[in-house]
């Protein structure tokens, strides 16, 4: 299941020090490239609302094997594309078939624990996902220096079907037949409705998916500020995104020993706070001028740390009134994080200011958003199925 989470941000990731690179062999601006990313989360949002009813009706694995063949099939049109529109589309279909990976192993955790456990267990997912971080940029960036950035898609689609394959091999079906769902369109309609009327769901839902919205500006915006405004090389680039989700990933294993003798709410709390700090810090030392390499890598560091807590315990905690609407529940979720992700993305790749003062703003943004909706999640009464 972590290996299957991972596609998403290792599609991310992997050809990010390409930007400038496809920039070039396309004839189009640095910001056309970053829209490519936004577009890829626009459609990573939406394509989770379908997966959610079908994972809910026909089990787990059918949806993920679907989800799979569409990304391979996208990957290679990525890798053929002559124009920025074409590679704009193709990632678009890319994401769609990725977002099965971002509903399913959710939806299968909580098939099997309860929300104190299924909150390590979300911890240990990030474990095996926060490698993408650190190992796609790197390899992105070697791959584009001797083969060219089509390879990334090339090595996209391979990894993809090798998933496939070992899917078929040893997924098994969590989804018990007594909890299937009907796929009618009221029914699907009666549970998003019923959960975007849920406002512990959504408070929940917002705290995580806010703070990870800051983080997707950071990815959009990162080689802009990493390779062309501080002049670090494409094939180094690598190194200090690594860093980032180092930090993201010690983070989330220390939210995962702490769980056994603190709530989910309790870490949420306390790493919200420090996610708001990070993120101030970050703006003011852009906004005045003072803000070097060093500086931002620590305020980054600190805030990818902080959301290292924030991000698992807040999926838990959204999914654990949710009982037979997991799948649905896991969707919703999902698509209101990336759609956050997708709006802080917009915005950082329309605003090309040079420096780094776009990306610390959209930061104290999403850390401050983030604080507000964890806070009315905590003092918001428990609603009844």
């Amino acid at each position: 299941m972590g290996i299957l989470t991972a596609i998403g941000p290792f599609s991310v990731d992997m050809y990010l020090p390409a930007f400038p690179a496809i920039a070039d062999n396309l004839h189009v601006s640095r910001g056309d490239v970053e829209r490519t990313l936004a577009s890829y989360l626009v459609g990573l949002a939406l394509a989770q609302l379908a997966y959610g009813p079908l994972a809910d009706r026909y089990g787990r694995k059918v949806p993920m094997l679907t989800g799979l063949a569409v990304y391979t099939a996208a990957s290679v049109g990525c890798a053929l594309a002559g124009s920025i529109e074409t590679l704009t589309w193709c990632r678009v279909l890319q994401a769609m078939g990725s977002a099965a990976g971002i509903v399913i192993p959710r939806a299968v955790i909580r098939d099997h624990y309860e929300t104190q456990d299924a909150a390590r267990a979300m911890s240990m997912l990030m474990l095996i996902m926060g490698l993408a971080p650190i190992l796609a940029p790197l390899a992105g960036g070697q791959l584009l220096a001797f083969v060219g950035w089509r390879s990334l898609f090339w090595l996209m689609a391979a990894v993809s079907l090798s998933m496939f394959i070992a899917t078929t091999l040893i997924m098994k079906e969590s989804l018990a037949p007594e909890r299937a769902q009907p796929l009618h369109a009221s029914v699907i309609a009666r549970n998003y409705l019923s959960l975007l009327h849920h406002r512990r769901f959504l408070a929940h839902s917002f705290a995580g998916g806010l703070g990870s919205a800051g983080m997707f500006a950071y990815i959009i915006c990162s080689p802009r500020v990493f390779i062309e405004y501080y002049g670090i090389a494409p094939q180094y680039y690598g190194f200090l995104f690594g860093a980032n989700a180092a930090g993201l990933i010690i983070g989330s294993q220390i939210s995962a020993r702490l769980l056994r003798s603190r709530t989910p709410v309790q870490l949420q709390r306390r790493a919200q706070n420090a996610l708001a700090i990070a993120s101030l810090v970050t703006f003011v030392l852009a906004a005045a001028g003072w803000m070097t390499l060093p500086l931002l890598m620590a305020c980054l560091i600190g805030y990818m740390f902080s959301q290292g807590f924030v991000n698992p315990n807040s999926a838990a905690l959204a999914l654990s009134e949710q009982g037979m609407r997991l799948g649905a529940a896991s969707a919703l979720l999902g698509m209101l994080q990336m759609s956050c992700g997708a709006i802080a993305g917009v915005v950082v790749s329309v605003w090309q200011t040079e420096g780094p003062l776009p990306l610390a703003t959209v930061l104290a943004c999403c850390a401050l958003l983030s604080w507000l909706s964890g806070h009315i999640a905590r003092y918001t009464s428990p609603q009844p199925y």
